[in-house]
């Protein structure tokens, strides 16, 4: 016989090994490092440059940074914050290095979703995410998943739930209950409206008090921050069931829309949702705050038979909440939702799969244009980093063979190259910031 005193048991157990195998997968010390890049990195896959004008360039502004060299002088090795200093001050052809941002407008959200554990949501969040930061733009990150495969493989392990978009919710649920008792008590004429009132397991959490920058941790990737998720987030739909009985005109769907509202403009430029495998409290707050959805899936029939499901449960999720439109506020966002694009990308592909290329090519008749040109495909290296909670941007070449290496980014570079370029139509249909 097994009770929940078991499950908590093998669950220290299970965290003990944890702590192990994190101190064996980044540093000693249990914190992950970013590494630093090579001058050929930098300027054929960061810049895409000639590493020859790069060269010139450094030489003639010794006041640029000059890296860290190696011992037989035929390499240099930057971190990212040089990249980035190098990246607003050198100009290649009159070309600013500074990537495109749309002005007037407030960061783009993208959401990674999917009913399918093992899609590959998280691992898409984090590369994009990379390739990103690499691409010169400033990343926050929302772990919306319990299982944390996204915070963990940022390098944040012991995160408090408060802290996690369970915290975001029911602080959202504190706040939009007073409001709505102040609009209660300020009512001139009419019925009187019902006060709502919220037990002391709720309001004496100190949620009220936290800022918006509290939920914000910093990674080792100095342009990405992340909101990040724990497995004792887990409880987060139980307890937003409790809450939305307490207040049952708390549009909880919104909370985090409200959340993102609430910062500037201009903190991030884009921002990531890794949803969990399933459609509830949690995901629906992704769904409804997103610019885009972004719908990755593996390319068996199983895989395919879940994105069918999950796309018609959605639509019938996001039909059901247009009952709220005009009720209560849901932020910047209206109702009925919409977004400004959707994408189906297919995942862990191999090209000489018969199966694999046969599913691809049902996804493509099915999904149209809206099925990513570039798959996400399975190589040894994928296969490296997922195992080691790191992306293959994190991965130093020189751990494998150099081809390996770089078929592996090819695949994520054409996946999030794809990624922008559909992003920045979407962001430059955002309405101007006020």
């Amino acid at each position: 016989m097994f009770t929940h005193q078991d499950l908590a048991r093998l669950q220290a157990q299970s965290l003990k090994m944890q702590g192990w195998i994190r101190q064996q997968t980044f540093s000693p010390g249990a914190d992950k490092a970013l590494r630093r890049f090579s001058s050929w990195e930098v300027a054929e896959l960061i810049f895409r440059v000639n590493q020859s004008t790069l060269r010139g360039r450094l030489a003639a502004d010794p006041s640029l940074p000059q890296g860290l060299v190696e011992e037989d002088g035929r390499q240099r090795w930057y971190t990212l914050d040089e990249i980035n200093e190098m990246r607003r001050r050198i100009k290649v052809n009159r070309r600013s290095l500074m990537p495109r941002r749309p002005p007037g407008k407030r960061a783009l959200r993208a959401a990674i979703a999917n009913f399918k554990g093992g899609a590959g949501k998280s691992t898409v969040a984090l590369h994009f995410a990379h390739a990103a930061a690499l691409d010169g733009y400033r990343v926050l990150c929302v772990d919306f998943d319990p299982q944390a495969t996204l915070s963990h493989s940022m390098g944040l392990s012991d995160v408090a739930e408060e802290f996690t978009v369970w915290g975001i919710m029911a602080r959202d649920l504190m706040q939009e209950t007073a409001r709505m008792n102040a609009s209660a008590q300020g009512a001139e004429s009419g019925a009187a409206l019902p006060r709502r009132s919220l037990p002391s397991s709720i309001t004496e959490l100190g949620l009220a008090d936290l800022r918006v920058a509290d939920f914000i941790k910093p990674t080792c990737w100095p342009t990405i921050d992340l909101i990040p998720s724990c497995a004792n987030a887990a409880f987060v739909e139980f307890a937003s069931a409790q809450y939305r009985h307490l207040n049952p005109e708390w549009s909880f769907f919104a909370a985090v829309s409200r959340y993102l509202d609430a910062l500037p403009a201009d903190a991030y430029d884009l921002i990531l949702f890794d949803c969990p495998p399933a459609i509830g409290y949690q995901s629906m707050n992704a769904v409804f705050a997103a610019d885009m959805l972004y719908i990755p899936s593996g390319p068996g029939y199983w895989e395919y038979d879940s994105t069918t499901s999950f796309i018609g449960q959605l639509a019938e999720a996001l039909e059901d909440l247009s009952a709220f439109n005009g009720v209560v506020p849901a932020g910047t966002m209206n109702l009925p939702k919409v977004f400004q694009d959707i994408r189906f990308l297919i995942t862990r592909y191999e090209p000489g799969n018969d199966l694999h290329r046969a599913m691809r090519s049902a996804f493509g008749k099915v999904f149209g244009d809206r099925l990513a040109e570039h798959p996400i495909e399975m190589t040894r290296a994928v296969e490296q980093s997922g195992r080691f909670l790191s992306s293959i941007y994190e991965t130093d070449y020189r751990d494998m063979t150099r081809e390996t290496w770089r078929r592996a980014r090819a695949s994520f570079d054409q996946a999030y190259d794809e990624f922008k370029a559909h992003a920045l139509v979407a962001w430059d249909n955002l309405e101007d910031v006020a």
